[in-house]
Protein backbone atom coordinates (compact mmCIF):
# COMPACT_ATOMS: atom_id res chain seq x y z
CA UNK A 1 0.00 0.00 0.00
CA UNK A 2 1.14 3.22 -1.23
CA UNK A 3 -0.52 5.00 1.87
CA UNK A 4 1.70 5.90 5.09
CA UNK A 5 0.02 4.76 7.25
CA UNK A 6 1.14 1.79 9.97
CA UNK A 7 -1.32 -1.20 10.52
CA UNK A 8 -1.96 -1.64 14.38
CA UNK A 9 -4.31 -4.39 17.04
CA UNK A 10 -7.43 -3.10 19.00
CA UNK A 11 -8.51 -4.38 21.67
CA UNK A 12 -10.97 -6.38 19.97
CA UNK A 13 -8.25 -7.93 17.44
CA UNK A 14 -8.45 -6.16 14.58
CA UNK A 15 -6.79 -3.94 12.66
CA UNK A 16 -6.58 -0.66 12.26
CA UNK A 17 -4.36 2.32 10.74
CA UNK A 18 -2.97 4.79 12.73
CA UNK A 19 -1.99 8.26 11.22
CA UNK A 20 1.73 8.14 12.17
CA UNK A 21 2.11 12.30 12.92
CA UNK A 22 -1.03 11.60 15.70
CA UNK A 23 1.36 9.04 17.15
CA UNK A 24 3.89 10.97 17.16
CA UNK A 25 1.90 13.52 19.10
CA UNK A 26 0.82 11.45 21.93
CA UNK A 27 4.34 10.15 22.50
CA UNK A 28 5.71 14.02 23.28
CA UNK A 29 2.08 14.40 25.20
CA UNK A 30 3.13 11.75 27.71
CA UNK A 31 6.93 12.37 27.38
CA UNK A 32 5.68 16.31 28.66
CA UNK A 33 3.12 14.66 31.34
CA UNK A 34 5.79 12.60 33.19
CA UNK A 35 8.54 15.43 32.42
CA UNK A 36 6.00 17.95 34.43
CA UNK A 37 5.06 14.64 36.91
CA UNK A 38 8.96 14.50 37.93
CA UNK A 39 9.79 18.08 38.04
CA UNK A 40 6.33 18.91 40.62
CA UNK A 41 6.93 16.23 42.90
CA UNK A 42 7.78 17.03 46.32
CA UNK A 43 11.34 16.64 46.72
CA UNK A 44 12.76 14.80 49.73
CA UNK A 45 13.89 17.05 52.83
CA UNK A 46 17.13 18.52 52.83
CA UNK A 47 18.32 17.82 56.09
CA UNK A 48 22.40 18.78 55.45
CA UNK A 49 20.91 22.03 54.54
CA UNK A 50 18.82 22.35 57.67
CA UNK A 51 21.74 20.90 59.76
CA UNK A 52 23.97 23.71 58.82
CA UNK A 53 21.58 26.69 59.08
CA UNK A 54 20.72 25.49 62.54
CA UNK A 55 24.33 25.40 63.16
CA UNK A 56 24.98 28.82 62.09
CA UNK A 57 21.85 30.69 64.01
CA UNK A 58 23.12 28.44 67.26
CA UNK A 59 26.75 27.90 67.07
CA UNK A 60 28.04 30.86 64.92
CA UNK A 61 25.38 33.36 66.28
CA UNK A 62 26.73 32.26 69.81
CA UNK A 63 30.63 32.63 69.19
CA UNK A 64 29.34 36.17 67.27
CA UNK A 65 27.54 37.24 70.18
CA UNK A 66 30.37 36.49 72.41
CA UNK A 67 33.09 38.54 70.23
CA UNK A 68 30.89 41.36 70.20
CA UNK A 69 30.20 41.30 74.20
CA UNK A 70 34.00 40.62 74.22
CA UNK A 71 34.33 43.66 72.01
CA UNK A 72 32.14 45.64 74.54
CA UNK A 73 34.15 44.95 77.83
CA UNK A 74 37.39 45.76 75.73
CA UNK A 75 35.97 49.37 74.86
CA UNK A 76 35.06 49.68 78.64
CA UNK A 77 38.50 49.20 79.26
CA UNK A 78 40.13 51.33 76.63
CA UNK A 79 38.21 54.02 78.34
CA UNK A 80 39.15 53.50 81.85
CA UNK A 81 42.35 53.45 81.09
CA UNK A 82 42.76 56.29 78.77
CA UNK A 83 40.20 58.60 79.66
CA UNK A 84 39.36 57.38 83.39
CA UNK A 85 36.03 56.73 82.98
CA UNK A 86 33.06 54.27 81.72
CA UNK A 87 30.59 55.19 79.45
CA UNK A 88 27.12 54.10 80.57
CA UNK A 89 23.35 55.59 80.88
CA UNK A 90 24.72 57.66 84.13
CA UNK A 91 27.76 59.22 81.80
CA UNK A 92 27.32 59.07 78.32
CA UNK A 93 30.45 60.62 77.19
CA UNK A 94 33.86 62.12 79.10
CA UNK A 95 32.17 65.14 80.48
CA UNK A 96 34.32 65.05 83.24
CA UNK A 97 37.41 63.97 81.90
CA UNK A 98 39.96 66.76 82.66
CA UNK A 99 40.26 68.58 78.94
CA UNK A 100 44.25 67.73 78.76
CA UNK A 101 43.17 64.20 79.65
CA UNK A 102 40.42 64.13 76.32
CA UNK A 103 43.45 65.58 74.24
CA UNK A 104 46.08 63.37 75.23
CA UNK A 105 43.99 60.18 75.19
CA UNK A 106 42.56 61.05 71.33
CA UNK A 107 46.17 62.27 70.17
CA UNK A 108 48.12 59.10 71.70
CA UNK A 109 45.37 56.62 70.64
CA UNK A 110 45.66 57.69 66.79
CA UNK A 111 49.07 58.08 66.71
CA UNK A 112 49.46 54.16 67.89
CA UNK A 113 47.19 52.95 65.62
CA UNK A 114 48.29 54.70 62.97
CA UNK A 115 51.83 52.56 63.20
CA UNK A 116 49.74 49.84 63.74
CA UNK A 117 47.33 50.39 60.51
CA UNK A 118 50.52 51.16 58.65
CA UNK A 119 52.00 48.24 59.32
CA UNK A 120 48.87 45.86 58.77
CA UNK A 121 47.99 47.97 55.49
CA UNK A 122 51.39 47.87 53.53
CA UNK A 123 53.48 44.96 55.04
CA UNK A 124 50.78 42.02 55.77
CA UNK A 125 47.44 41.11 53.55
CA UNK A 126 45.12 43.84 53.66
CA UNK A 127 41.58 43.06 55.04
CA UNK A 128 38.95 43.93 52.86
CA UNK A 129 35.82 45.02 53.73
CA UNK A 130 32.62 43.52 54.98
CA UNK A 131 30.62 43.98 51.75
CA UNK A 132 33.92 42.72 49.83
CA UNK A 133 33.65 39.75 52.06
CA UNK A 134 30.14 38.88 51.36
CA UNK A 135 30.75 38.69 47.73
CA UNK A 136 33.93 36.17 48.30
CA UNK A 137 37.29 38.15 49.14
CA UNK A 138 38.87 36.08 51.87
CA UNK A 139 39.71 37.73 55.19
CA UNK A 140 42.83 37.07 56.55
CA UNK A 141 42.46 35.88 60.41
CA UNK A 142 44.91 37.56 62.70
CA UNK A 143 44.78 40.64 60.23
CA UNK A 144 41.01 40.85 61.06
CA UNK A 145 41.51 40.85 64.45
CA UNK A 146 44.00 42.96 64.76
CA UNK A 147 41.83 45.26 62.58
CA UNK A 148 39.10 45.12 64.79
CA UNK A 149 40.52 45.70 67.66
CA UNK A 150 42.39 48.87 66.91
CA UNK A 151 38.96 50.18 65.55
CA UNK A 152 37.83 49.81 69.30
CA UNK A 153 40.81 51.19 70.80
CA UNK A 154 40.68 54.70 68.96
CA UNK A 155 37.21 54.89 69.59
CA UNK A 156 37.93 54.11 73.27
CA UNK A 157 40.21 56.78 73.16
CA UNK A 158 38.08 58.89 71.91
CA UNK A 159 38.36 59.25 68.12
CA UNK A 160 34.99 60.41 66.49
CA UNK A 161 34.25 57.24 64.37
CA UNK A 162 31.92 54.64 65.61
CA UNK A 163 32.50 51.20 66.54
CA UNK A 164 29.99 48.80 64.73
CA UNK A 165 31.96 47.80 61.89
CA UNK A 166 34.30 46.18 64.06
CA UNK A 167 31.66 43.38 65.20
CA UNK A 168 30.54 43.03 61.89
CA UNK A 169 34.19 42.30 60.49
CA UNK A 170 34.72 39.92 63.27
CA UNK A 171 31.50 38.17 62.08
CA UNK A 172 32.03 37.94 58.24
CA UNK A 173 35.73 36.58 59.10
CA UNK A 174 34.31 34.06 61.30
CA UNK A 175 31.04 32.81 58.97
CA UNK A 176 33.67 32.32 56.15
CA UNK A 177 35.27 29.60 58.55
CA UNK A 178 32.30 28.20 59.43
CA UNK A 179 31.51 27.79 55.56
CA UNK A 180 35.08 26.31 55.04
CA UNK A 181 33.81 23.75 57.61
CA UNK A 182 30.53 22.98 55.94
CA UNK A 183 31.84 23.13 52.14
CA UNK A 184 29.57 25.84 51.64
CA UNK A 185 29.97 27.71 48.30
CA UNK A 186 28.07 30.48 46.04
CA UNK A 187 24.95 31.85 47.21
CA UNK A 188 24.72 30.01 50.44
CA UNK A 189 28.08 31.38 51.47
CA UNK A 190 27.48 34.91 50.49
CA UNK A 191 23.84 34.81 52.46
CA UNK A 192 25.64 33.43 55.94
CA UNK A 193 28.46 35.79 55.37
CA UNK A 194 26.12 38.36 55.07
CA UNK A 195 23.95 37.37 58.07
CA UNK A 196 27.23 36.89 60.33
CA UNK A 197 28.13 40.48 59.86
CA UNK A 198 24.47 41.43 60.86
CA UNK A 199 24.66 38.96 63.43
CA UNK A 200 27.66 41.19 64.83
CA UNK A 201 26.08 44.68 64.68
CA UNK A 202 22.99 43.04 66.91
CA UNK A 203 25.28 41.72 69.34
CA UNK A 204 27.04 45.03 70.00
CA UNK A 205 23.52 46.79 70.12
CA UNK A 206 21.24 44.08 71.91
CA UNK A 207 19.46 45.08 68.14
CA UNK A 208 18.56 41.92 66.01
CA UNK A 209 16.07 43.49 63.90
CA UNK A 210 18.68 46.05 62.83
CA UNK A 211 20.92 43.29 62.56
CA UNK A 212 18.91 41.52 60.40
CA UNK A 213 17.59 44.11 58.54
CA UNK A 214 21.45 45.13 57.99
CA UNK A 215 22.10 42.02 56.22
CA UNK A 216 19.45 41.35 53.91
CA UNK A 217 18.68 45.33 53.04
CA UNK A 218 21.88 46.47 52.62
CA UNK A 219 24.46 43.54 51.83
CA UNK A 220 22.63 41.11 50.25
CA UNK A 221 19.46 43.57 48.80
CA UNK A 222 17.32 40.80 48.52
CA UNK A 223 14.62 39.56 50.76
CA UNK A 224 13.49 36.30 51.37
CA UNK A 225 11.53 34.18 53.95
CA UNK A 226 14.71 31.86 54.43
CA UNK A 227 17.01 35.09 54.72
CA UNK A 228 14.99 36.75 56.78
CA UNK A 229 14.27 33.49 59.56
CA UNK A 230 17.92 32.85 59.06
CA UNK A 231 19.00 36.83 60.06
CA UNK A 232 16.76 37.37 62.49
CA UNK A 233 17.65 33.57 64.25
CA UNK A 234 21.55 34.43 64.20
CA UNK A 235 21.14 38.15 65.35
CA UNK A 236 18.85 36.62 68.49
CA UNK A 237 21.57 34.33 69.65
CA UNK A 238 23.78 36.69 68.84
CA UNK A 239 22.23 39.85 70.84
CA UNK A 240 21.42 37.15 73.84
CA UNK A 241 24.91 36.10 74.51
CA UNK A 242 26.19 39.40 74.20
CA UNK A 243 24.01 40.80 76.81
CA UNK A 244 24.96 37.71 79.12
CA UNK A 245 29.06 38.88 78.87
CA UNK A 246 28.25 42.68 78.65
CA UNK A 247 25.03 43.32 80.61
CA UNK A 248 22.05 44.86 79.25
CA UNK A 249 21.21 48.34 79.50
CA UNK A 250 19.04 51.02 77.33
CA UNK A 251 21.63 52.72 75.16
CA UNK A 252 19.67 56.35 74.97
CA UNK A 253 17.60 57.75 77.47
CA UNK A 254 14.34 58.87 76.25
CA UNK A 255 12.57 59.27 79.45
CA UNK A 256 11.48 62.62 78.57
CA UNK A 257 9.30 61.44 76.19
CA UNK A 258 5.49 62.41 75.21
CA UNK A 259 3.10 59.66 76.03
CA UNK A 260 1.81 59.41 72.42
CA UNK A 261 2.13 60.84 68.86
CA UNK A 262 0.17 63.81 68.11
CA UNK A 263 -1.23 65.16 65.19
CA UNK A 264 1.45 67.99 65.06
CA UNK A 265 4.13 65.34 65.81
CA UNK A 266 3.22 63.39 62.51
CA UNK A 267 3.54 67.09 60.78
CA UNK A 268 6.64 67.57 62.36
CA UNK A 269 7.63 64.13 61.20
CA UNK A 270 7.19 65.23 57.52
CA UNK A 271 9.28 68.29 57.68
CA UNK A 272 11.93 66.63 59.59
CA UNK A 273 11.97 64.28 57.43
CA UNK A 274 12.96 66.03 54.48
CA UNK A 275 15.22 68.48 56.16
CA UNK A 276 17.47 65.08 57.07
CA UNK A 277 17.18 63.38 53.80
CA UNK A 278 19.20 66.07 52.59
CA UNK A 279 21.43 66.42 55.85
CA UNK A 280 21.87 63.15 55.66
CA UNK A 281 22.46 62.41 52.25
CA UNK A 282 25.55 65.06 52.61
CA UNK A 283 26.60 63.19 55.04
CA UNK A 284 26.83 60.06 52.88
CA UNK A 285 28.41 62.04 50.34
CA UNK A 286 31.34 63.31 53.14
CA UNK A 287 32.11 60.15 54.21
CA UNK A 288 32.66 58.59 50.85
CA UNK A 289 34.16 61.23 50.10
CA UNK A 290 36.45 60.60 53.25
CA UNK A 291 36.67 56.99 52.95
CA UNK A 292 37.92 57.42 48.49
CA UNK A 293 40.82 60.00 49.81
CA UNK A 294 42.52 57.94 52.79
CA UNK A 295 46.32 57.98 52.97
CA UNK A 296 47.71 54.92 51.54
CA UNK A 297 51.03 54.45 52.64
CA UNK A 298 53.67 56.70 55.20
CA UNK A 299 51.08 60.03 54.96
CA UNK A 300 48.99 57.58 57.16
CA UNK A 301 51.54 58.35 59.94
CA UNK A 302 51.18 61.91 59.98
CA UNK A 303 47.56 62.68 58.84
CA UNK A 304 46.09 60.17 62.00
CA UNK A 305 47.77 61.78 64.81
CA UNK A 306 46.98 65.16 63.26
CA UNK A 307 43.74 63.99 63.38
CA UNK A 308 43.77 63.21 67.39
CA UNK A 309 45.39 66.64 67.91
CA UNK A 310 42.56 68.47 66.25
CA UNK A 311 40.20 66.22 67.72
CA UNK A 312 41.65 66.78 71.28
CA UNK A 313 41.56 70.62 70.33
CA UNK A 314 37.83 70.32 70.09
CA UNK A 315 37.28 68.54 72.88
CA UNK A 316 38.54 70.84 75.18
CA UNK A 317 35.50 72.69 74.91
CA UNK A 318 32.91 70.19 73.07
CA UNK A 319 33.70 66.70 75.16
CA UNK A 320 30.76 65.60 73.14
CA UNK A 321 32.54 65.09 69.93
CA UNK A 322 34.51 62.51 71.04
CA UNK A 323 33.84 58.89 70.53
CA UNK A 324 31.19 57.04 68.52
CA UNK A 325 28.71 59.50 69.26
CA UNK A 326 26.72 58.92 72.23
CA UNK A 327 27.08 61.89 73.97
CA UNK A 328 26.09 64.00 71.22
CA UNK A 329 23.36 61.52 70.49
CA UNK A 330 22.17 61.81 74.18
CA UNK A 331 22.52 65.63 74.24
CA UNK A 332 19.64 65.57 71.96
CA UNK A 333 17.63 63.06 73.31
CA UNK A 334 18.01 64.45 77.29
CA UNK A 335 16.67 68.20 75.34
CA UNK A 336 14.07 68.73 77.61
CA UNK A 337 11.93 72.10 78.13
CA UNK A 338 9.00 72.32 80.21
CA UNK A 339 5.60 72.39 78.15
CA UNK A 340 1.38 71.00 77.40
CA UNK A 341 3.87 67.44 75.86
CA UNK A 342 3.01 65.51 79.86
CA UNK A 343 6.90 64.82 79.48
CA UNK A 344 8.65 64.52 82.20
CA UNK A 345 11.90 64.21 83.13
CA UNK A 346 13.24 62.02 86.28
CA UNK A 347 15.59 63.56 88.72
CA UNK A 348 18.48 60.35 87.81
CA UNK A 349 17.74 61.18 84.12
CA UNK A 350 18.42 65.14 85.12
CA UNK A 351 21.71 64.18 86.72
CA UNK A 352 22.64 62.29 83.87
CA UNK A 353 21.69 64.62 81.28
CA UNK A 354 24.86 66.10 79.11
CA UNK A 355 23.11 69.41 79.60
CA UNK A 356 23.44 69.28 82.94
CA UNK A 357 26.94 67.24 82.57
CA UNK A 358 28.35 69.77 79.88
CA UNK A 359 28.11 72.71 83.22
CA UNK A 360 30.21 75.98 81.86
CA UNK A 361 32.51 74.78 79.43
CA UNK A 362 31.34 76.74 76.71
CA UNK A 363 31.91 80.10 75.85
CA UNK A 364 32.81 81.37 79.38
CA UNK A 365 29.85 79.98 81.30
CA UNK A 366 27.19 81.31 79.12
CA UNK A 367 25.49 78.16 78.04
CA UNK A 368 26.10 76.60 81.35
CA UNK A 369 23.69 73.90 81.38
CA UNK A 370 22.36 73.03 85.02
CA UNK A 371 18.98 75.52 84.55
CA UNK A 372 18.93 74.00 80.68
CA UNK A 373 18.42 70.47 81.52
CA UNK A 374 16.13 70.13 83.73
CA UNK A 375 12.44 72.25 81.90
CA UNK A 376 13.84 75.42 81.40
CA UNK A 377 12.45 78.29 79.82
CA UNK A 378 12.72 78.23 76.22
CA UNK A 379 11.69 81.66 75.44
CA UNK A 380 14.32 82.43 77.88
CA UNK A 381 17.38 79.75 76.76
CA UNK A 382 16.15 79.73 73.04
CA UNK A 383 19.54 80.80 71.65
CA UNK A 384 21.89 79.70 73.87
CA UNK A 385 20.44 76.01 73.51
CA UNK A 386 19.81 76.22 69.88
CA UNK A 387 23.51 77.37 69.53
CA UNK A 388 25.13 74.09 71.95
CA UNK A 389 23.04 72.09 69.56
CA UNK A 390 24.00 73.99 66.33
CA UNK A 391 28.04 73.94 67.43
CA UNK A 392 27.42 70.17 68.61
CA UNK A 393 26.24 69.08 64.96
CA UNK A 394 28.46 70.69 63.04
CA UNK A 395 31.86 69.37 65.21
CA UNK A 396 30.48 66.23 65.72
CA UNK A 397 29.62 66.36 61.35
CA UNK A 398 33.06 67.47 60.33
CA UNK A 399 35.50 65.73 62.67
CA UNK A 400 34.17 62.28 61.95
CA UNK A 401 35.03 63.05 58.42
CA UNK A 402 37.95 64.53 59.05
CA UNK A 403 38.77 61.35 61.33
CA UNK A 404 37.83 58.92 58.13
CA UNK A 405 40.06 60.90 56.00
CA UNK A 406 43.24 61.03 58.40
CA UNK A 407 42.87 56.84 57.55
CA UNK A 408 40.95 55.37 60.43
CA UNK A 409 39.00 52.46 60.15
CA UNK A 410 35.28 52.32 61.55
CA UNK A 411 31.84 52.93 60.94
CA UNK A 412 29.25 56.43 60.62
CA UNK A 413 26.21 54.44 62.08
CA UNK A 414 26.27 56.11 65.61
CA UNK A 415 27.68 58.89 64.06
CA UNK A 416 25.09 59.51 61.80
CA UNK A 417 22.99 58.94 64.80
CA UNK A 418 24.13 61.87 66.41
CA UNK A 419 23.45 63.86 64.16
CA UNK A 420 20.23 63.00 63.57
CA UNK A 421 19.05 63.27 67.01
CA UNK A 422 20.78 66.69 67.39
CA UNK A 423 19.52 67.81 64.53
CA UNK A 424 16.10 67.03 65.28
CA UNK A 425 16.25 68.69 68.65
CA UNK A 426 17.42 71.81 67.13
CA UNK A 427 14.19 72.01 64.72
CA UNK A 428 12.05 70.86 67.95
CA UNK A 429 12.98 74.64 69.70
CA UNK A 430 11.35 76.65 67.03
CA UNK A 431 8.63 74.20 66.42
CA UNK A 432 7.60 73.87 70.52
CA UNK A 433 7.11 77.38 70.69
CA UNK A 434 4.20 76.60 68.23
CA UNK A 435 3.49 73.32 69.08
CA UNK A 436 4.00 73.09 73.09
CA UNK A 437 2.19 69.87 73.33
CA UNK A 438 5.22 67.93 71.66
CA UNK A 439 8.26 66.81 73.12
CA UNK A 440 12.21 67.62 72.25
CA UNK A 441 12.71 64.31 73.43
CA UNK A 442 10.09 62.71 70.75
CA UNK A 443 11.36 65.11 67.87
CA UNK A 444 15.20 64.41 68.40
CA UNK A 445 14.19 60.73 68.02
CA UNK A 446 12.38 61.27 64.90
CA UNK A 447 15.67 63.25 63.69
CA UNK A 448 17.88 60.40 64.47
CA UNK A 449 15.98 57.35 62.88
CA UNK A 450 15.10 59.97 60.07
CA UNK A 451 18.65 60.98 58.90
CA UNK A 452 20.27 57.48 59.88
CA UNK A 453 17.90 56.05 56.90
CA UNK A 454 18.79 58.92 54.36
CA UNK A 455 23.01 58.39 54.88
CA UNK A 456 22.55 54.77 54.84
CA UNK A 457 19.97 54.47 52.19
CA UNK A 458 18.34 51.70 54.74
CA UNK A 459 15.18 52.66 56.42
CA UNK A 460 13.90 49.51 57.53
CA UNK A 461 17.23 49.15 59.23
CA UNK A 462 17.46 52.95 60.36
CA UNK A 463 14.06 52.53 61.86
CA UNK A 464 14.92 49.58 63.52
CA UNK A 465 18.15 50.09 65.17
CA UNK A 466 16.87 53.85 66.54
CA UNK A 467 14.12 52.23 67.65
CA UNK A 468 15.70 49.02 69.83
CA UNK A 469 18.77 51.57 70.86
CA UNK A 470 16.44 53.59 72.37
CA UNK A 471 13.60 51.06 73.50
CA UNK A 472 11.26 54.07 72.57
CA UNK A 473 7.07 52.55 72.63
CA UNK A 474 6.16 51.15 69.56
CA UNK A 475 3.05 53.62 69.24
CA UNK A 476 5.89 56.05 67.57
CA UNK A 477 7.00 53.60 65.12
CA UNK A 478 4.36 56.09 63.40
CA UNK A 479 6.09 59.58 63.50
CA UNK A 480 9.28 57.49 62.97
CA UNK A 481 7.98 55.83 60.35
CA UNK A 482 6.62 58.84 58.32
CA UNK A 483 9.82 60.40 58.85
CA UNK A 484 12.20 57.66 57.75
CA UNK A 485 10.05 57.73 54.57
CA UNK A 486 10.53 60.84 53.34
CA UNK A 487 13.61 61.16 54.38
CA UNK A 488 14.65 57.50 52.66
CA UNK A 489 12.42 59.48 49.23
CA UNK A 490 14.40 62.64 49.23
CA UNK A 491 17.79 61.42 49.86
CA UNK A 492 17.24 58.64 47.31
CA UNK A 493 16.72 61.15 44.85
CA UNK A 494 19.26 63.71 46.02
CA UNK A 495 21.82 60.90 45.43
CA UNK A 496 20.62 59.37 41.92
CA UNK A 497 20.38 63.36 40.95
CA UNK A 498 24.13 63.14 41.91
CA UNK A 499 25.48 60.21 40.09
CA UNK A 500 24.29 61.39 37.16
CA UNK A 501 25.63 64.91 37.60
CA UNK A 502 29.16 64.53 36.52
CA UNK A 503 28.26 62.41 33.30
CA UNK A 504 26.11 65.18 32.10
CA UNK A 505 29.46 67.28 32.83
CA UNK A 506 31.85 65.17 30.47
Amino acid sequence: MGQDTNQRKGSDGNERQTDPTTSAQAANTTATSNTTTDMTAPKGTDWKRIGWLAAAVIVLGAVIGAGAGLLTLLLYGVEHVMLGYIEGSSMPGPFTVPGWRRAVSVTVGLSLAAVAWYLLRTKTTKVPSVKKAVNGERMPWWQTVVHVVLQIFIVGSGASIGREVAPRELGAMLAQRFCDIFHLDGLDRRMVVAVAAGAGLGGVYDAPLAGMFFAVEILLADITIEKVAFGLGTSAVAAFVATLIKGHHTFYDITAMQPGETPTLMLFALLCGAVCGVAGALFRRGSQWAESHKPSGKALLWQMPLAGVLTGVVALVVPQVMGNGRAAAQLGFSTFVGNDSGAVLSATSAGASPWNLIGSGLIGGVLSGTDMGAGADLHQYFWPMLGLLAISFAVKAVVTLLTIRSGASGGVLQPGIALGATLGAMLSLPWLLVCPIDSATACALIGAAALLSASQQAPLMAMCLVMELTEAPITFFVPVGMAVAVSAFVSHWLVERWKRTPKRQR
